[in-house]
């Protein structure tokens, strides 16, 4: 469902793209300017220092907001100087507001779904469940990885990550042989369960709704993905200690969870249902449906506090949990991705699928490398605009490397953004680096899957 409200911005892009040249004029091209090389020596000095945030011992959120909000004044500063018109810059900069505003309080109804749940001891009985049945950490491993898989494609791939990497912190708080691997292996899952539904991930809604294959086209990636994920699982799960966590049930009690929780469980479930709605139906952006979500939370939390008393559930003790230099760091990146967009860097992206440089096959394998370094949203939107002559079998290709691509680095997707936050100073990008090889491995065997079934056995739709 985080996908879905970013549908909604990709379109009021296009439509301003579109009328460029009538109201407001066309937008100029600043690549070979000192602000277009300006902004570009930013964001690389800038996720420079997100990415090595352990060396320098700095929160990722700051670099990034930082070089967001810079690089959009240089821009607006080279347009005043240059006497160039100015209202392009502030409907660009309405968009991103509208962009940033929209995956802030998705975000933000997400985390306190989950920090209410938290509170209620929802997670905690769940990791009773998990380690008294004798599960070793590798089964562990294995069951929230195959959770994260199947439920991506429901939901979406930041929700998944963030409800297991939960689960995985309340499991083992201090276990690093345990905890990075397994935050490794349900990203890779989230991601890799997304890029087979036309739901599950950006890539895919982005493709399905331009049109670029039919709703049914987008499970035949299947293979493709579940291969590849087992691949680098597989890989993983040989790190990770296949010894049973400490537990004793005559001195751990079977925790209970306080009273309303299963309701607060069904109005989560409702909460995504009701974003689905939103853009499906009612044609408003999907967080529309979610801040519903939170304001039937609201009310079922003054229930309780007028049968339980104020302690039992305080839905504002939820919410001053929420991990707000997540929320930062996608505001930043965002910012600076989107001004990156529109100086013209991104624009470029499209030339390396002419046959004379890349062609498509080589281009739509580079796509996923490219997405974990900026970003699957900007990267599919700049190819979607393009529109490069490619057929169904190379649309899926560039649907599945561009949503499964993030995984390979840690800040690379959504999930992954999301987990760093919760497991903050255990998953970092130094501890998913040091197994990033084993994403890679499955990289490629999806893309391999993929040429099998496509190229050769011919093998793409009903």
């Amino acid at each position: 469902m985080f996908k879905l409200l970013i549908t909604l911005l990709l379109a009021s892009v296009a439509a301003f793209a579109s009328t460029s040249g009538g109201d407001v004029g066309e937008i100029p091209d600043l690549t070979m300017t000192w602000v277009g090389f300006s902004c570009l020596l930013i964001f690389v000095v800038g996720y420079y220092f997100v990415a090595a945030e352990e060396k320098y011992v700095i929160d990722k959120a700051k670099p990034a907001l930082f070089i967001g909000t810079f690089m959009f004044i240089l821009v607006a500063i080279y347009y005043s100087i240059n006497g160039l018109n100015m209202e392009l810059v502030s409907i660009e900069a309405e968009h991103m507001i509208l962009e940033i505003a929209e995956i802030f309080f998705f975000l933000f109804v997400a985390m306190t779904y989950i920090e209410s749940l938290i509170h209620m001891g929802v997670f905690d009985r769940l990791k009773y469940n998990l380690i008294s049945k004798g599960y070793t950490y590798r089964k562990l491993y294995w069951v929230t990885g195959f959770l994260a898989f199947f439920i991506s494609p429901v939901a979406d791939n930041l929700t998944t990550a963030l409800i297991l990497s939960t689960v995985l912190i309340t499991i083992e708080k201090t276990r690093k042989d345990f905890l990075v691997p397994g935050a490794i292996n349900i990203v890779v899952a989230a991601n890799a369960g997304g890029a087979w539904s036309p739901f599950g991930d950006i890539t895919t809604l982005m493709a399905w709704t331009a049109e670029k294959g039919a709703f049914t086209d987008f499970f035949y990636i299947f293979p493709a993905a579940i291969l590849g994920y087992l691949t680098t699982a597989f890989l993983l799960s040989r790190f990770v200690p296949n010894e049973v966590p400490a537990f004793d049930a005559s001195t751990e009690s079977k925790p209970k969870m306080s009273e309303g929780s299963k309701v607060v469980m069904c109005l989560g479930i409702f909460t995504i249902f009701c974003a689905v709605i939103s853009h499906q139906v009612l044609h408003l952006p999907a967080m529309w449906g979610m801040m519903f979500g939170l304001s039937l939370l609201k009310l079922y939390s003054y229930s309780l506090k007028l049968k339980y008393g104020t302690d039992h559930f305080n839905i504002f003790q939820s919410i001053s949990k929420i991990e707000n230099n997540t929320l930062m760091f996608f505001f930043g990146i965002l910012a600076a991705v989107g001004a990156l967009y529109f100086v013209g860097w991104l624009g470029l992206a499209a030339m390396v699928y002419h046959p004379d440089i890349l062609g498509p096959t080589l281009a739509n394998v580079g796509v996923g490398f490219v997405s974990a370094i900026v970003d699957n949203v900007p990267v599919m939107s700049a190819i979607l605009k393009a529109n490069p002559d490619m057929g169904l079998d190379q649309w899926m290709l560039v649907t599945l490397t561009a949503g499964v691509g993030g995984s390979l680095i840690s800040f690379g997707s959504a999930a992954g953004v999301g987990v760093m936050g919760k497991l903050h100073g255990i998953y970092t990008f130094g501890s998913h680096m040091k197994y990033a090889w084993t994403i890679l491995l499955g990289y490629f065997i999806s893309v391999a899957v993929w040429y099998t079934q496509y190229e050769i056995l011919g093998i793409q739709h009903i």
